[in-house]
């Protein structure tokens, strides 16, 4: 399972409030956010978390999102992930994404915090790192699209000598620092798995030849070009010379999941809620492509996105080319089942979408976890 913390605003009609979309720029809207309600949406996420576990789910990831209001508040995945730690025994724990670009996290600092969380949660860590796409955060932290990918390499080999050898220092770059031992150190030997985060296709193959776990997803994806992207990342694969100590060689892919015994009632409840998710995401790309330097090569896939008609990407669209798995326990396995055959090792199920209640979440996992489950494991 993969949690984004979506977070409502409760409506104050009359009354004026500062919102910002995603590329950074103020309106008004007629509603706020609550301290009632943000606690409740973090606890509930913490249940859904629990619950997962005793349905047999086999992880839960959280993303690391900055100023996004109500799309994502889920801005210490650390913090979030050693709480779930103390309530779960068995369910692996992943950053999905930790972002390592310096402004966001010095990786000294990540490093020490992932270590924590494996010791705590007896080895459990699934640690992936990204470098963000998007506007509201990279202008937010003050960080320049063209140095991304470059502060994410160097950030991730801090991070693993700083788990694999007793002293570290580095003498030039951006990051500079004198001999330490930074301490403690993972449970799991000589590293936990790692993994990483990409949208373009090169990135899938790049993800592959540096021998790290894919995290992709199939937001406005089809699932047939998911699987080309996934045949690119296992041709990288062929050829890894891993950043790690090993190669991880699992593809996950996250998708919006909701199952109800009658597959109309899912498809009913759930068709608002995908859509206002994959709005906010097509802004957020949009936004990212239009204030981009296009000839910044790492990002120049995002240009696609600026030919999608969002117009015409109706929730029917959306389900029928299984961007989404929303159904009844029979057809969510079927679908499930079509991801597997794609060259998917592990689907990361969002499940807590905008709109619709705890109680409905809750069912939702635990139907999936008895009906489904069982199917495709």
């Amino acid at each position: 399972m993969l949690f984004e913390m979506p977070v409502p605003r409760e409506p104050r009609p009359g009354e004026k409030h500062t919102a910002f979309d995603s590329e950074g720029q103020p309106y008004e809207v007629e509603a706020v956010f609550t301290p009632e309600l943000t606690e409740r949406s973090f606890h509930d996420v913490v249940e859904q978390a629990v619950q997962a576990e005793k349905c047999g789910y086999d992880s839960v990831w959280f993303v690391e999102h900055h100023f996004y209001e109500e799309a994502s508040q889920s801005s210490a995945p650390d913090v979030m992930l050693a709480h779930i730690a103390a309530r779960t025994e068995r369910i692996r724990l992943g950053h999905g994404v930790r972002l390592l670009p310096y402004n966001y996290n010095h990786p000294v600092r990540v490093a020490e915090s992932a270590a924590v969380l494996d010791i705590l949660s007896h080895g459990r860590l699934d640690f992936g790192t990204g470098r963000s796409l998007s506007r509201l955060e990279l202008e937010g932290f003050g960080i320049n699209p063209a140095d991304t990918r470059e502060q994410w390499e160097c950030s991730l080999d801090i991070i693993l000598d700083a788990w694999t050898k007793e002293v570290v220092e580095r003498s030039e770059g951006d990051i500079v620092f004198p001999p330490r031992s930074v301490v403690p150190k993972p449970v799991q030997q000589p590293h936990p798995p790692l993994w990483a985060a990409t949208t373009g296709a090169p990135g899938h193959e790049l993800m592959g030849r540096k021998g790290l776990g894919l995290l992709s997803f199939t937001l406005m994806l089809p699932l047939e070009e998911l699987a080309s992207r996934i045949a690119l990342y296992r041709e990288g694969i062929k050829h890894a010379d891993p950043v790690g100590h090993f190669v991880n060689d699992q593809v996950a892919a996250m998708t919006m999941v909701y199952c109800a015994e009658d597959g109309d009632v899912a498809r009913e409840r759930a068709g608002a809620a995908v859509m206002r998710y994959l709005e906010w995401a097509f802004g957020a790309f949009v936004g990212a492509a239009k204030w981009m330097d296009p000839r910044e090569g790492s990002y120049n896939y995002l240009q696609e996105m600026m030919g999608i008609d969002f117009e015409q990407l109706t929730f029917d669209v959306v389900n029928d080319n299984d961007m989404v798995i929303v159904g009844s326990p029979d057809e969510c396995a079927k679908k499930a089942e079509r991801y597997f055959e794609a060259g998917v090792d592990q689907m990361l199920c969002q499940t807590t979408l905008p709109g619709i209640p705890h109680e409905a979440v809750m069912e939702s996992i635990e139907l999936f976890g008895r009906e489904v489950i069982p199917r495709i494991t």
